[in-house]
């Protein structure tokens, strides 16, 4: 039964020349599993919101959405609450109340259901989501992943018919993202309700999807079964870029034989279409500079008297000119070390220093010019203008030399900019100070493979003019193809240290999906690249 038709969609954003939409025409049947991926900027959180109604945007809308039914413009405020639920990219955007449980009853009870109802049906989510033990806690004492689970569940207190999901595994950790995926498979399998999620990482979802649709300029590129639109997509392409590791080593090494989609079917396709008599590929010497842009030594930092500490005895080196990135769980003490090392956060005990220099000794502001800067998660906290020309132009006057082009986004008002574009105009008002030393919390959030791929560039390049980069991640594959070295957190320690290809094969779980993909019959390969030359190193099987 069809639950959802889209018929000649085109929207244009108030102010903007060009629609963000056009002419977007499928229909969804009821119980469905689809994913919206494409390039950032090519219309897919919009696409989203013309779905709600009541997160439609100012703009020029043509075309017609029927939704159970109806024409979305005849439906009731009930109707239109009830049936279509959302869940944001940054749940802390969702989040309104102060407790887990009266999160979970706030939207039943701004409907008037009775009591016993709001009661029951909150009781039983809780149960099926797994979240009892946490059911009487601050929303504010949530992990990010306990966050992004409270609103899935909030909102499917509801029992809406179509369930709309932005990019909500982009702020997760590898193990807590696998969490809400499998969650989420089970709650479209369990109950029926029908997903649409926009997804960049496409890694657990390919699997689970019954279609995917591809945005490519604001138009459908292709829609059909994963399997099938993956057989189309060539190695130029641009969508290519954003596929997990098991179809791009498909496609790269000749697209032969049926494509994998996951971890399990890629192990599978390697063992039977390629020998392992090579098993391993040659090891580069690590190389470590001999003097240190950033020490932290015995550092201990707590956000109130009585909590634990979220900095322990951390203790962390990293060299001039060393891309580092740093891994590890929601809540393990990343995003808060970046903050202490800026010395945005005091700590309370242990020994920091900037080129050698103690943080205490950088007086008037000295430590940010030209010295120090960071880019943090929530990149809208640094939007202070009304257009991308006035936000770059306060910080790098009226000659903007930036090593990606944004032009095309100048006259845009950085809210109205998608979250891969805010991060890279972000970024490029961070880059236009200067910095030394480039603190980076989560670079790679919202963006697609291709401006994951300038994104690398753009660090390396920095790398090779002597500036020393700290990036917080849980992109593995990112991290795995940038970084010199990377560092595990675990409760406020730097708990290992080591280069990519040894730190990534030691892991288990915080690993790349090439590495699970390989574990057992390759040595060490952590890498789409390194996976697709040892296959061709190897050779195919007779």
């Amino acid at each position: 039964m069809e639950i959802l038709r889209i018929e000649n969609l085109t929207f244009t954003y108030a102010g903007a020349k060009t629609p963000v939409l056009s002419d977007v025409s499928f229909s969804v049947r009821a119980g469905e599993f689809i994913t919206v991926c494409g390039a950032t900027g090519s219309g897919k959180s919009t696409l989203l919101k013309m779905i709600k109604r009541e997160l439609v945007p100012e703009g020029e809308k043509l075309g017609k959405i029927n939704i159970c039914g109806k024409d979305q413009n005849d439906l009731s405020p009930i109707e239109a609450a009830e049936k279509i639920g959302f869940v944001f990219q940054h749940p802390e955007q969702q989040i309104v109340c102060d407790k887990v449980w009266h999160e979970l009853s706030f939207g039943l009870e701004n409907l008037g259901t009775p009591r016993e109802t709001i009661r029951r049906r909150v009781a039983e989510t809780a149960c099926f989501f797994g979240i009892e033990d946490i059911f009487y806690k601050k929303t504010a004492e949530l992990s990010g992943g306990q966050k992004q689970l409270v609103a899935l569940a909030s909102v499917m207190t509801m029992r809406p018919e179509i369930l709309l999901l932005d990019e909500p595994t982009s702020r997760l950790d590898p193990v807590a993202s696998a969490e809400f995926l499998s969650t989420l498979k089970r709650l479209s399998r369990e109950t029926g309700v029908t997903v649409i999620i926009v997804e960049h990482a496409l890694g657990e979802l390919l699997g689970i999807s019954d279609r995917l649709i591809v945005l490519d300029g604001g138009k459908i590129a292709d829609i059909d079964a994963p399997r099938k639109v993956i057989s189309r997509i060539s190695e130029s392409s641009a969508i290519m870029k954003t596929l997990p590791a098991a179809p791009k080593i498909y496609i790269s090494l000749g697209a032969v034989g049926d494509c994998p989609l996951d971890i399990s079917e890629g192990r599978e396709y390697i063992r039977q279409n390629f020998k392992n008599d090579v098993r391993s590929l040659d090891k580069t010497a690590e190389s470590r500079p001999s003097e240190p842009a950033l020490e932290m030594k015995n550092v201990f930092f707590r956000y109130a008297k009585n909590e634990k500490d979220a900095l322990a005895g951390l203790t962390l080196e990293v060299g001039k000119g060393e891309i580092f990135g740093i891994l590890g769980g929601n809540g393990s003490g990343k995003t808060t070390a970046l903050c202490v090392a800026a010395g945005i956060l005091r700590a309370f005990s242990g020994k920091i220093k900037i080129f050698g220099k103690d943080i205490s000794e950088y007086k008037n502001q000295t430590l940010y010019k030209n010295c120090l800067s960071m880019l943090f998660q929530d990149v809208q906290t640094v939007f202070l203008k009304n257009t991308v020309r006035e936000e770059l132009e306060s910080v790098g006057g009226k000659n903007i030399d930036l090593p990606y082009d944004v032009t095309h986004l100048y006259d845009k008002h950085p809210y109205d900019l998608s979250g891969g574009e805010q991060q890279l105009v972000a970024l490029g008002k961070v880059l236009l100070t200067n910095p030394r030393l480039l603190l980076l919390d989560e670079p790679t959030k919202a963006l697609d493979g291709a401006a994951k791929e300038t994104l690398a560039s753009v660090i390396k390049n920095l790398k090779n003019q002597g500036v020393t980069v700290v990036i917080v991640t849980h992109d593995t594959d990112f991290a795995a193809t940038v970084c010199d070295r990377c560092a595990m957190f675990f409760s406020g320690e730097a708990i290992s240290v080591g280069a990519p290809r040894d730190f990534f094969s030691d892991n288990g779980f915080y690993t790349t999906e090439t590495s699970r993909l390989t574990r057992g019959y390759y040595d060490g390969a952590v890498t789409v690249d390194d996976a697709a030359m040892l296959c061709r190193l190897n050779g195919r099987r007779a």
